[in-house]
């Protein structure tokens, strides 16, 4: 059965929270979203693709990855870990950066909070992102957040089910 991506947008609060559930149980889920063999396979809306150049899933670590369209372009960004309860959550640090990292000016960044929940067969995640600034929500919207998650959604439907 084919899941839904529901996003909620909080403007008081400069939030965006997206929850879906994935017919695969939590330890499969949680691996998808921090192992990142598996989120090169996933994390990017076809036809683009994720390349990951580093990743250190600690608190403290990072994952440094880009997207690449199917021209070859790329766009970079930079995930920072900040605290990690295993198979419950972890929160992250989110901008957009050059190839080594360094921040990209100008660019919206986020707080974001990846929450699982165990539903046997089943796992719901939540990811609640918070923005400085309403804009900065906007300027992500803009760029086709919504349906580019959604997509990279269905795309880890794919991969758990495989």
């Amino acid at each position: 059965m084919a899941n839904k991506t529901v996003f909620t947008k909080h403007l008081e609060s400069n939030r965006i929270l997206v929850t879906r559930e994935f017919a695969a149980p939590l330890a499969a889920t949680w691996k998808a979203w921090t192992e990142s063999e598996l989120l090169d396979k996933w994390w990017a809306p076809r036809p683009w693709k994720t390349e990951t150049k580093s990743m250190d899933f600690r608190e403290g670590g990072s994952w440094l990855y880009c997207m690449v369209g199917p021209t070859g372009e790329k766009h970079w960004s930079c995930r920072n870990f900040i605290s990690i309860d295993r198979n419950r959550n972890f929160t992250t640090s989110d901008f957009f950066c050059d190839e080594n990292g360094n921040v990209a000016q100008n660019t919206p960044g986020s707080q974001w909070i990846i929450t699982f929940h165990d539903n046997g067969p089943a796992t719901k995640v939540e990811v609640a992102i918070t923005f400085n600034t309403e804009e900065d929500m906007k300027v992500l919207v803009a760029m086709g957040f919504e349906g580019g998650f959604a997509m990279a959604h269905s795309n880890l439907d794919e991969l758990l089910a495989s």
